[in-house]
């Protein structure tokens, strides 16, 4: 990171260009509640250094975010993990009504004892397949109601950072179809030969 940071420098493009590095919640080694959340100690050792850098060029931290997987451990029902549970994580003066929220303020808990509490995040990628298991096949709605909801819900802000809207990213636009994971093959927008799959309010074709 300090090396490209250098070379941008250099290029005398350092404000237009931010550098940083992603992680994904797996980091953590506590996450619940979101306030006593803080990295492991092993991650430890490598985040304080990464965060020292962020904090000294103002580089947001970026975060790979997932969801699906939480729900698959048995970790939350599937109407939390879809911004439609009626279940809330109270947190002290905080209240959570879906999985990705607790997720982004875990890591903003984290980073600021890590000395980077002004820190921001970008969530780097978010999905939910559509097909490899019982409850994400297209025609269940599953995959499109979480895209649709994360959407809704990025714009707006997370209990600890209020009025700051979320800069996510969607994984994936296609279908891989070459991935040996099953579920693996199924988190695109779009199938692997460019067909739309959902119903959303995401407002772009391909041409």
């Amino acid at each position: 990171m300090r090396n490209i940071y250098s070379a941008i420098v250099e290029a005398n493009l350092e404000d237009q260009i931010k550098v940083s590095t992603v992680i994904s919640a797996n980091l953590l080694g506590c996450s619940y509640p979101p306030s006593e959340a803080s990295f492991s100690r092993e991650a430890n050792e490598l985040m304080e250094p990464i965060v020292c850098f962020l904090v000294e060029n103002a580089s947001p931290l970026l975060a790979n975010l997932y969801p699906y997987y939480t729900y698959m451990s048995g970790s939350f029902t599937l109407d939390y993990a879809l911004f439609n549970g009626p279940s809330v994580v109270k947190d002290g003066k905080f209240d959570y009504h879906n999985v990705i929220e607790v997720m982004v303020d875990a890591i903003y808990a984290a980073l600021e004892k890590c000395g980077g509490p002004n820190v921001s995040i970008v969530v780097s990628e978010s999905g939910w397949p559509s097909a490899g298991d019982a409850i994400t096949k297209v025609e269940n709605g599953v995959a499109g109601s979480y895209y649709s909801n994360l959407i809704k819900f990025v714009q707006g802000r997370t209990q600890r950072r209020p009025g700051r809207a979320i800069e996510t990213y969607l994984f994936a636009m296609f279908d891989e179809n070459l991935r040996s994971s099953v579920v693996e093959k199924h988190f695109g927008l779009f199938t692997y030969d460019q067909k739309h799959k959902y119903v959303t309010n995401l407002n772009f074709s391909l041409y």
